[in-house]
């Protein structure tokens, strides 16, 4: 696959969920399937080594399996991809850009050093080496709210003063101040938000979303990007009930039960079933436990009945 532009990374993107055996092995040929399930969707792009995919739960021999069936996968089927090159260590992960390049990704996502929150001098040094490996592969800075270090509308244009031109960002979005700010200071940067804020995030300029919707089903994801482009009321009716849904039934197993985040996006994902992964969490992170799925799933049939058509 030809190198993405800014301008091409947009819609709704989903990632790969990593299925885990009870022996705390990853189930490949679950892996695999659940990839074709994903092109079937017709989903914007495809990424790899997420929150979901448990990118910081991997060998680096399991990373670079993960990363070549995602990548034979795509290309026979001309399906855009991404692959995660993130680390919590920055030198590991300078090595999976430099190993992954040759899968031609359409971009690699990169995350900040992760174990003390980096000043904006290592920032600037950090990815001006991620940049310049990756050449000609462009990089999409992963910043999520929970990184150390969170970047504002002015510090990503301090990236651009510094000569670091990125292909794209995912951010946790803001409010209207925020995405004229963004707009302002770096118009050409592919702008991505959480999937449940979507419709008001293209509402407001943003180019899509590495998605939790798509988490819940990709394919029903997908039709309600394209509902945003021709039907925004419609679109913005949907997210609204979305909302009430995580919210309601999915925000608290974070906020009281502090359950991690890949942990919501797997149950997310067995809740409707789209594909044969389930919430299994590889050591030493909680599942969310599957005999909680029954009575979501009733529950979502009721809020969201959309994402329950396969």
């Amino acid at each position: 696959m030809q190198p993405l532009q800014s301008n091409e990374i947009i819609g709704s993107w989903a990632t790969i969920i990593l299925p885990i055996n009870e022996d705390e092995s990853i189930d490949f040929i679950k892996l695999t399937s659940s990839i074709d399930c994903l092109i079937d969707a017709g989903v914007s792009g495809i990424y790899s080594n997420g929150t979901a995919g448990e990118f910081y739960n991997q060998t680096e021999d399991e990373f670079y399996k993960i990363s070549t069936i995602l990548a034979d996968k795509c290309n026979r089927a001309n399906m855009p991809f991404q692959i995660g090159c993130n680390h919590v260590n920055p030198m590991m992960s300078l090595e999976r850009v430099r190993r992954t390049k040759t899968l031609a990704p359409g971009a690699i996502q990169v995350i900040l050093p992760d174990w003390f929150p980096p000043t904006m001098a290592e920032i600037i040094s950090y990815l001006k080496m991620m940049v310049a490996e990756a050449d000609p592969i462009g990089i999409v800075l992963y910043n999520p709210p929970h990184a150390k270090r969170k970047l504002t509308p002015l510090d990503f244009y301090d990236l651009q003063q510094a000569g670091i031109q990125l292909a794209g960002c995912k951010v946790s979005g803001g409010d209207d101040q925020w995405y004229a700010a963004m707009k302002e200071y770096v118009p050409n940067l592919s702008l991505f938000v959480p999937g449940h804020h979507l419709a008001t995030g293209i509402s407001k300029g943003a180019n899509g979303s590495y998605s939790n919707v798509a988490c819940i089903n990709p394919a029903t994801a997908q039709r309600w990007f394209e509902d945003m482009k021709h039907n925004l009321t419609k679109a913005m009716e949907l997210q609204s009930r979305i909302q009430l849904f995580i919210s309601t039934y999915i925000f608290p197993l974070i906020t009281e039960e502090k359950y991690s985040d890949p942990a919501i996006d797997k149950f997310l994902g067995a809740i409707t079933g789209w594909a044969d992964i389930g919430p299994r969490m590889r050591w030493p992170y909680r599942s969310v436990d599957i005999g909680r799925i029954a009575k979501v799933r009733a529950e979502g049939k009721l809020i969201i009945p959309e994402f329950f058509i396969k």
